[in-house]
């Protein structure tokens, strides 16, 4: 038997790659002697990074770059095995998590540090790149990733603009002449599991500019500036980002990518399977198993166990799913693939005891599941 383990990290906890490892380590208890194919595997969000870097022998660049509101942060992104490809999360540059709650601020965070992180790619000699856009803490439709690569956003005077969301709306004009020339060499691939627009009711702005610090009134702000900034980049870019769907993913970095690099926006989960050839693994696999931090009714809408469930149904395979909460509407998994689900949580507990405990509950978890499967097996 041929044991596909294709799983997501559980946020806060494990990574994909520690996850993998224990539900193989789980089954082997019951089953020695079958075949296991370790498939750390993401979606485009958090983790991203790690899974390809471990899916492919890749390794880690750390590197210094200007954070969302100007600080010097400590970033980094991923180079897969054969060093062509540029794994890039943007919140490691332009994230949340970078910032606390109160200097959490839209209309002055910037993407900038995220170009450096291209930049730096580059130099490596990357030209195919993989960037994921969760976790945003700005909403500058990529303005500050463009100028770090080069393009220049002039207002009336000639004068460039300041960084973050508010300058937009003194854009007058915009330069490409000296933007980074071996970005015309690169397949850049963004993952992208939103279809917002970059401006609207159901814009950047709108839909994410509260998580982000935004006032209502700010959000009134930032709207108009991303709606003049689309029509500065149709006027002299000669594109039409105004009704892209994922525009408006990252604040709009969406946008600023296929503005800036003639990025192309993909379903993140697809992103990475390709690059790991999971599709293969799964079709020469006899069982696939998946899993992630948490699985509920949201978890259709392009989550990875659900991704890896659709390959699963492709090729006739069963898929089990192992997971840290089933919240509700988990069952709507059900019906796009997934054949059977666990939590690896058995008993009343608190959130930091679940925390520090997933280890040993999604060892325990695979190996009861494998257990089942003997009885069925036998049974059978």
């Amino acid at each position: 038997m041929k044991v596909v383990i294709a799983s997501d990290s559980f946020k806060e906890s494990l990574s994909a790659r520690e996850v993998v490892e224990l539900i193989e380590a789980g089954f082997r208890e019951v089953f020695p002697d079958w075949t296991y194919v370790q498939m750390p595997v993401a979606d485009g969000g958090e983790g991203t990074v790690d899974a390809l870097v471990a899916a492919t022998n890749g390794r880690h660049i750390s590197h210094r770059v200007t954070g969302p509101l100007g600080d010097a942060v400590d970033a980094f992104f991923g180079l897969t095995g054969d060093g062509r490809t540029a794994v890039i999360e943007m919140a490691a540059a332009g994230g949340l998590m970078l910032l606390p709650l109160e200097r959490r601020d839209p209309l002055h965070t910037s993407t900038y540090g995220v170009g450096e992180l291209i930049r730096r790619a580059l130099d490596l000699g990357a030209r195919h790149f993989i960037i994921g856009l969760g976790g945003s803490a700005t909403n500058d439709g990529g303005a500050g990733m463009a100028q770090a690569l080069g393009a220049q956003l002039l207002d009336r005077n000639g004068k460039a603009i300041e960084r973050g969301g508010a300058a937009l709306s003194s854009l007058a004009h915009i330069d490409i002449a000296g933007i980074d020339p071996r970005l015309a060499e690169c397949e850049i691939e963004v993952a992208c599991d939103v279809d917002s627009p970059l401006f609207g009711p159901s814009g950047a702005s709108t839909i994410f500019g509260p998580q982000k610090g935004a006032t209502p009134a700010m959000v009134s702000q930032l709207d108009a500036s991303l709606l003049h900034y689309a029509r500065c980049i149709a006027r002299d870019l000669g594109i039409d980002v105004a009704h892209l769907p994922g525009g408006g993913a990252a604040g709009g970095l969406g946008a600023g990518l296929v503005a800036f690099t003639h990025a192309i926006l993909r379903p993140g989960a697809q992103i990475i399977f390709d690059a790991v050839g999971l599709d293969r693994h799964v079709r020469e696999a006899d069982l696939v198993i998946t899993g992630e931090g948490r699985i509920d009714g949201q978890s259709i809408h392009g989550k990875t166990p659900v991704a890896v469930a659709a390959l699963g149904q492709r090729h006739a395979k069963p898929v089990i799913a192992l997971t840290g909460a089933l919240g509700e509407g988990a069952s709507l998994v059900l019906d796009h693939g997934i054949d059977a689900m666990f939590s690896v949580v058995s008993y009343p507990c608190t959130m930091e005891e679940a925390l520090e405990q997933a280890s040993s509950n999604v060892l325990e978890t695979a190996r009861n599941v494998a257990m089942g499967l003997r009885i069925g097996m036998a049974l059978g």
